[in-house]
């Protein structure tokens, strides 16, 4: 066989390699916050935020602190601080995906993704009705 052929096997052989691993390190699963305390390190939640209760953010005293309570997926309410500013339209969210980890009995949030409303919602309930009566 031809060295270059051999040297392209290698190639393709190696590029499987990297996305194989590097594929795997970004898929992870949602915890929880019973999850998290137990972990001690880094993970991924997903949660609704909940909203009776206070929402901490002064940007003149700390710009990149942002307080708020989040309910997981089993029900469990627990108080964020995110350690960045306040997003835009953050109460309109629908779901919330934190990374963070545990600090006591608080989740330190070092990035936040955000599920807002389609804008398309209503239209579609709309057509629905219209089509099925």
């Amino acid at each position: 066989m031809k060295k270059s052929y051999i040297l392209a096997l290698l190639m393709v052989i190696g590029a499987v390699c990297l996305v194989y691993f590097s594929s795997d390190q970004e898929v992870a699963r949602y915890r929880s916050f019973a999850e998290a305390s137990t972990t001690g390190t880094s993970v991924k939640l997903v949660g609704t935020l909940v909203k009776d209760k206070p929402m901490d953010y002064n940007p003149l005293e700390n710009p990149d602190l942002f307080s708020f309570y989040l309910k997981d997926e089993q029900g469990t309410e627990r108080r964020v601080n995110l350690t960045q500013a306040k997003p835009q339209d953050f109460e309109m969210s629908e779901s919330i995906v934190l990374s963070g980890k545990m600090v006591g009995e608080e989740f330190l949030a070092t990035d936040i993704q955000m599920k807002c409303p389609s804008k398309y919602k209503d239209e579609e309930s709309m057509i629905k009705e219209l089509t099925e009566s």
